[in-house]
């Protein structure tokens, strides 16, 4: 599940109005607003003054992370244990999810009257995937621990079956559940580590550190200015964008179109607007590895505390280009934040992130 819900939330504790899909919009100037459709959310701010040098300035970032998406029907009995079968969601390093305390945490649908009800839901429960015992895989120092993620990943639920995890869900929220998605995660709370406490240790940081910092960029911008500025949160980068809530979807021309209709411009003249308009593409960087600087290009190694990490790819898996490079340092220059420059090898491909979709 992605954090759609409590961004929703947070901006809603700072005086943002939500609107809906389905309504009429009517938009007021100095006001601030947010949508929600599925696990993504656009929030933004309306200049209290509209000029000819008036611009757009975007932000984005994806809410979505590697996890163990617990499956429709996922009881099994094997060894004496009730376990749960999970899918395997996104971009995940499979080893690291054995001998680790995972939560179980997501979202039911109950039915009412006329429509269906959200729930947020976490249960109490603590679950395990062990690993097999070193004295049962006595090569696994030598020949590196492999794992099938359909037989070796289930997840030890109970000691026995002695109800469905449907009917679990059901006693937490107390009432007939429709439909769920749930997942396992890291249970383990973030902390400060390192001898001056400078680092941060924590899972999900791809991406809700950035998710965080546009966040409270936008809660905390002052309401008086002459540009528009808004901060899309997409969902299902870990799996390509490509979903009605993701950012290879229509959310991003929709909202945009909405605020053209609302705000009475002509589909050319915001256009125009958006030409010579910013958008900024938040996500984590990878930083050298100290025991494995080899992974990295030699002249654009980021280091940790060195400065923000600008991502330049030939092959535009990042939106990066010269003019939005140039954009970008300038402003860095302006706040006095640092600046880092990454490249990939040329025998090592990159990743990606939401930008090169919009």
């Amino acid at each position: 599940m992605a954090c759609g819900g409590k961004i929703a939330a947070e901006f809603l504790t700072s005086a943002f109005v939500e609107l809906r899909e389905t309504e009429a919009w009517k938009l007021e100037q100095g006001k601030a607003y947010f949508v929600k459709r599925g696990a993504a959310v656009f929030a933004f701010r309306v200049p209290t003054t509209w000029t000819k040098n008036s611009r757009v300035i975007l932000a984005s970032a994806h809410t979505d992370f590697p996890a163990l998406k617990i499956t429709p029907n996922p009881d099994l009995t094997l060894a004496g244990m009730h376990l749960l079968h999970p899918e395997i969601y996104g971009g995940a390093l499979n080893n690291t999810w054995f001998d680790r305390d995972l939560g179980i945490a997501g979202i039911a649908f109950v039915q009412r009257e006329n429509h269906l009800e959200q729930k947020l839901v976490r249960l109490e429960t603590l679950c395990r995937i062990p690993e097999l015992a070193v004295h049962l895989n006595r090569k696994v120092n030598e020949d590196g621990f492999t794992v099938n993620p359909q037989t070796q990943m289930n997840v030890c639920f109970s000691q026995k079956e002695s109800r469905k995890f449907l009917n679990v869900l059901e006693e937490n929220v107390g009432e007939k559940i429709v439909d769920f998605e749930m997942q396992f995660f890291d249970a383990q709370p973030a902390a400060l580590g390192g001898l001056e406490k400078e680092w941060i240790y924590s899972g999900r940081l791809d991406n809700l550190l950035s998710c965080e910092a546009i966040l409270s960029g936008l809660r905390e911008a002052s309401a008086e200015s002459e540009n528009f500025r808004g901060a899309f949160f997409f969902d299902s980068e870990e799996i390509g964008s490509e979903t009605r809530d993701g950012a290879a979807g229509n959310f991003a021309d929709a909202m945009l179109l909405r605020i053209a209709d609302s705000l009475s411009f002509n589909r050319g003249e915001f256009l125009g607007i958006l030409s010579d308009s910013l958008l900024l593409s938040l996500d984590v960087a990878h930083a050298t590895h100290p025991a494995f600087s080899e992974k990295m290009e030699t002249n654009h190694s980021p280091i940790l505390g060195n400065g923000v990490v600008l991502k330049i790819n030939a092959k535009k898996r990042y939106a990066s280009e010269a003019l939005s490079c140039a954009k970008l340092k300038l402003l860095s220059e302006k706040a006095q934040i640092p600046l880092q420059t990454f490249v990939s090898r040329n025998d090592m491909p990159c990743g990606s992130t939401v930008e090169p979709h919009l």
